[in-house]
Order: structure tokens, then sequence, then C-alpha cells
């Protein structure tokens, strides 16, 4: 069973705006989250105490609402609470394994700021920091896009070794930018990277294509086409970002900034056994001292550097877990929303 939520607000006690917000709460939940009548198991209503001329359930009814059981129940009275407030809590069965998306309206936006605010959460940070872990995680329990903007430098890299290009030469990469064709697409709650059409979302994993991510996104000419797209898109929806300049180059103005960091040799253990479970035989000393070069090259470049913005949040992973990591994060974000 999943329960989606809703709340809206009236401006005045009176039949017709009670059963105009109902009507419009339940319009936009049943269409945001595409629901089908067989799904709806229960409405459930609750409202505040100065909310008396006429009934939610009764106004659901009359908008052709009358598939499944509506229930209703007055709030008890809370100083400084919301008021003229009518909330919905919405029994289902969603098919497909479909994300329930809550809706608040109105004065009731302020009850849900993550939901009804674009919400932006920018995660920079050194390789093997755990931030793209924690990214995702982020991204599924506020229900917001994941883009992981590593990926798509990362193609540009695979793009240039498959061309024989020397990834620091920033003169030859750029002569390969207009030729260059990177898209993201998400299917199944899943970012597909695509470069000149193929999903090279496993390509770009390798190690090898790591260190030629590392040399590209060094060169201005790349940063700037990148950042321009990450712009766009985190501007059209809400969104977590994981990169190395986030905070500082692409999102100066997020709201909520992370510094996601470790020990080198920590992070290095991880990547092992990341690619040792792929299957790639690694040695751990080589990939620390790639690591630590990584760390140096991406700090010391000229443009955009690996940086922790002056009001980001400094999370040291080192001695934490990703549910540790992820909580302590999401409580400094509950305490600004």
């Amino acid at each position: 069973m999943t329960i989606i939520r809703g709340a809206t607000t009236i401006v005045q006690d009176n039949k017709t705006e009670i059963s105009a917000s109902v009507k419009e709460l339940l319009d936009e939940v049943f269409a945001v989250n595409v629901l089908q009548k067989e799904e709806v198991k229960c409405f459930i209503f609750s409202l505040t105490t100065d909310i008396h001329s006429y009934h939610p359930a009764k106004a659901a009814r009359e908008s052709g609402y009358d598939f499944a059981p509506l229930f209703a129940a007055i709030e008890p009275e809370i100083d400084g609470g919301l008021k003229l407030c009518i909330r919905l809590m919405l029994l289902t069965e969603l098919a497909d394994n479909r994300a329930a998306k809550h809706i608040y309206q109105k004065g009731a936006k302020t009850l849900r700021k993550d939901i009804s605010e674009k919400l932006n959460i920018a995660l920079d940070g050194p390789a093997g920091s755990g931030k793209s872990t924690v990214a995702k995680v982020l991204a599924k329990d506020y229900n917001i896009l994941y883009l992981d903007t590593g990926a798509m430098y990362r193609a540009c890299g695979l793009k240039a070794l498959r061309l024989g290009i020397d990834t620091k030469d920033g003169a030859a990469v750029a002569k390969m930018l207009p030729s260059l064709d990177v898209k993201v697409e998400y299917k199944d709650g899943k970012q597909h990277t695509l470069l000149d059409g193929e999903d090279v979302s496993s390509a770009i994993r390798e190690n090898a294509v790591s260190m030629a991510a590392s040399n590209v996104s060094a060169h201005p000419a790349v940063r700037i086409k990148m950042v321009e797209m990450q712009r766009e898109i985190a501007g059209s929806m809400s969104c977590v970002l994981d990169g190395r300049d986030i905070g500082s180059t692409v999102l100066p103005n997020a709201k909520f900034k992370f510094f996601v960091t470790a020990d080198s040799a920590v992070r290095a253990e991880r990547r092992y056994k990341e690619l040792q479970a792929r299957g790639e035989n690694v040695d751990f000393e080589k990939l620390h001292e790639e690591i630590k070069a990584r760390d140096k090259q991406d700090s010391e470049r000229e443009f955009s550097p690996l940086k922790c913005a002056d009001d980001a949040i400094v999370v040291d992973t080192s001695a934490m877990d990703i549910d540790e990591v992820v909580a302590t994060i999401k409580k400094h974000i509950q305490s600004k929303i």
C-alpha cells in the first residue's frame, strides 16, 4: 500500500471555495501520479477547526471522486498552526512501482517546501568520497532528479580516447567539441548517458576513462559547454548534482551545498573493491597513487578547480557508512527548509 499526501488552503470558509479547492487538489494529485480509479483504495481528509461550512468528502464526491470510500476528520487545534487548511491522505496500490508524488497547493506549500519549492542540492568532493552514492539516495528519498555531472565529462573523455586525442591537449579537445553529442536520458529511474547515440553508461565507468575525464574537464571549453547544460537542467527542475565545482561554479546560488570528502587511502580502498567486483584486475598501490594524482590535478587546475564553496557544509565520510552520511546531510537540509 502506498500513501500519497496533499494539502491545500482556502481564503474563506464557504462551500464554493471548499469545493473548488478540493477538486483542484484531487485533479493535480491524479494527474501528476497518473492514477487510475482502480488503484485508489481510500480517501482520507482532515481539516482545521476553522472550517465548518462544507464537508470535503462531499466536495470530492460532487467532483466525481466517488469510486472509493471517503473519510474526514477534524484536526486538533494547534497554536501557530496553518489556518483554513484541508489535508489529504490517499491510500493506493500503484502499479509499475511508481513513486508517490505528494502535492501541496496555495498556503499549504509552506508545509513541505522540499516538495513545493524547487530543490537543488549540490554535492562536491574528490573521487571515491561517496558523493555519487549519497546523491542517488537523496534523489530517491526526496523524489527528485539525480544528475550525474561526472558522467557527462566521462563521456567527453571517452570520445577523445576513441579518437586517439591526447586528453591533455586543450586545443585538440576543443576541436572535437562541435561533433560531441552527449545526451542524458532517464529510464526506469536511472540516468543513461548517450555518446553519439550509443549508451555508454557502463563504458564510461572503466578505470582508463577516469583520468581521461579529469584531463578533459580541466579545459575551459569543455567545462563551459557542460556547465551550460547542467544549469539548464537544474533551472527547470528539482535535482541533486554531484561533481567537483557544483557549489562553487555551476550552481553558486544553490541553497544546499555539501563538500563530501574522505582520506585518500579510504577512497582508494572503496574504488579498489568496486573495480574488483566488476572483474577488473587492479593494483591497490597504483590505484592509490592515481587517486592522489587526480586530487592534485583537480585541485590545482586553473579553470573551475575542485573546491569547497565558502558556504558549503563539509562532511568527512572516512569513518561513516552511507546511511550515516545521508542522515547527516538530510538533517542539515531539514533545518533550512
